[in-house]
């Protein structure tokens, strides 16, 4: 609840890696057409406007450097990531969420595009097809981490609490114990940081004999 990350993996995929010599649309047999990526790039930023852009450039570096991986890397790669997707998915179907609108708008716009067979990269494609999704998911994570990092809390504290009452209670019972966990170490902090006693200074050193 009070932790947030910046993208949905804990290794950002290597954005800014930019060979020399860069096939710059085109990822082994397969070429990226300008239109979609310019699509792409305006779906990115209508759900989060402060996101970096992407071109073909971009896009076909990163591709080819997941298709280098060895296939069980690369399929950790795609699979850490593809994994909050499903949590996106949950969130929106969960009764005992009280979502935020504007957040949850953005998540459907997200989850549309993955939706979709053929979108920047057709998901046909062996491994590749899911880069698009990654990468759109990467990019648009700060629009939609606090609420997806707040439903995840929710969820790991009403698995283990298991509190009692509807949807609205379970909830209340969350932010109440996640505040006084707040307040506790907020409490831990100020007395750690803290003195019991300040002596100062003494003018003539403590002597004996």
């Amino acid at each position: 609840m009070f932790m947030r990350t910046t993208a949905p993996a804990d290794t950002p995929l290597p954005w800014d890696d930019r060979p020399d010599h860069a096939s710059r649309d085109r990822i082994g047999d397969f070429v990226l057409d300008a239109a979609a990526v310019s699509r792409f790039d305006q779906l990115l930023h209508a759900i989060h406007p402060q996101a970096r852009h992407v071109d073909a450039d971009r896009i076909a570096t990163l591709g080819r450097w997941l298709q280098g991986l060895p296939a069980a890397q690369a399929r950790a790669v795609l699979d850490e990531r593809l994994r909050r997707i499903e949590q996106l998915r949950a969130m929106l179907d969960d009764a005992d969420w009280d979502r935020r609108e504007a957040a949850c708008e953005r998540v459907r716009t997200l989850l549309a595009y993955l939706d979709q067979d053929h979108d920047l990269i057709p998901d046909a494609i062996p491994l590749l097809g899911l880069l698009d999704d990654v990468i759109l998911l990467e990019l648009a994570w700060p629009a939609v981490a606090t609420e997806a990092e707040d439903y995840a809390d929710f969820c790991a504290y009403r698995a283990t609490a298991q509190p009692d009452g509807d949807g609205a209670q379970r909830r209340e019972a969350w932010i109440r114990d996640r505040l006084d966990a707040l307040a506790l170490y907020q409490h831990h902090a100020r007395v750690n940081g803290s003195r019991y006693i300040d002596a100062g200074h003494p003018d003539r050193p403590f002597r004996v004999g």
